[in-house]
């Protein structure tokens, strides 16, 4: 494409050649214990990298470069201008694609490696199916004594994300001979639990035999809905709608005679948390926790049990937060 055509194309390609890095260090000398914990992490039993002769694995050759959460000195802030400009372009995403590495010759225990950058390249505009963008291309030149030992070129594509119109449908819960009395009683705003008939032991998810005594008997006892965050997770991505799209049009809280609001916080593709409720009654389930923004959710906070009818998936339980938003 030509610079005509693609101005912010051309302004990008001006970078290329300008350094990212120079004179950098690395951190700590090629070492046997960082090697043999690389050969242990990645199930590599070669000898060559093992005694006093051993080499560090060629693929390890980034590992000396890396600066950690310190980071390196000799940064130029080239990249991070390229960068900016992308950003103010609207091409505010990145992937990495892939990379190459070329090795030269073995590093060995002792050795202390130089690293600098260069922004190699940058692509024409792209079109791809995240968006459209730019493919940016970094080399890194690695040394110990002086001689090239290895580079190392690394690709993003840094794109503007394509406009999600269409809603993920939420999947519906699977339903068997097992577990079909406790979706009869979702459906019905009721939460049950089985009971063992022999030990009285209650247990979820629903079993067809007890796991405390092995017996098949069983019946049911409703829980009341009230319960305690016991953990927790916070799903950031992939951003899914099917899982924290805005409230659904109908929904009920148990044992009330209202409906509540909207949490705070969800939309589509945002965040969302997944609990593991610890019941009033002992058993513990996993379901959605609403109410208060998934950064707000905790260990021990209070919970109950509401019913939401999604179009996709029917009758759900969730838990909102006691007092919480909405």
């Amino acid at each position: 494409m030509s610079g005509a055509a693609d101005p912010l194309g051309a302004r990008l390609r001006t970078y290329e050649g300008r350094a990212a890095a120079v004179g950098g260090v690395g951190k700590d000398p090629v070492n046997t214990p960082m090697i043999r914990h690389w050969c242990e992490a990645m199930g590599d039993t070669c000898a060559t990298y093992r005694g006093p002769d051993a080499t560090a694995p060629p693929t390890m050759l980034q590992v000396w470069t890396m600066g950690g959460l310190s980071g390196h000195d000799g940064r130029t802030g080239a990249y991070d201008e390229l960068l900016a400009l992308l950003d103010e372009s609207g091409c505010t995403s990145v992937v990495a694609t892939d990379c190459e590495q070329e090795y030269l010759r073995p590093l060995r225990p002792g050795d202390q490696v130089t690293f600098d950058a260069v922004i190699e390249s940058v692509s024409g505009r792209k079109s791809t199916r995240l968006g459209t963008g730019y493919f940016v291309t970094t080399r890194m030149d690695v040394r110990a004594g002086g001689d090239l030992v290895g580079t190392h070129r690394f690709r993003i594509l840094k794109y503007a994300p394509v406009a999600r119109v269409s809603r993920a449908r939420r999947p519906r819960p699977v339903v068997n001979r097992d577990n079909a009395g406790f979706w009869e009683g979702v459906a019905a705003h009721r939460l049950l639990v089985q009971r063992c008939a022999h030990c009285g032991t209650l247990r979820h998810p629903w079993l067809p035999g007890c796991n405390a005594c092995g017996g098949p008997d069983w019946d049911t006892v409703e829980a009341s809905g009230e319960g305690t965050v016991y953990s927790y997770v916070v799903m950031h991505h992939p951003p899914s709608t099917a899982f924290s799209e805005p409230e659904p049009e109908h929904e009920h809280e148990a044992d009330s005679g209202h409906g509540s609001g909207g949490d705070s916080g969800t939309g589509a593709g945002s965040p969302y948390a997944v609990g593991l409720i610890e019941l009033a009654e002992g058993v513990r389930m996993v379901s959605n926790v609403v109410g208060v923004p998934p950064d707000k959710v905790r260990i021990g906070l209070p919970v109950r049990v509401e019913f939401r009818a999604y179009e996709d998936a029917g009758v759900l339980p969730v838990f909102r937060v006691v007092g919480g938003e909405g």
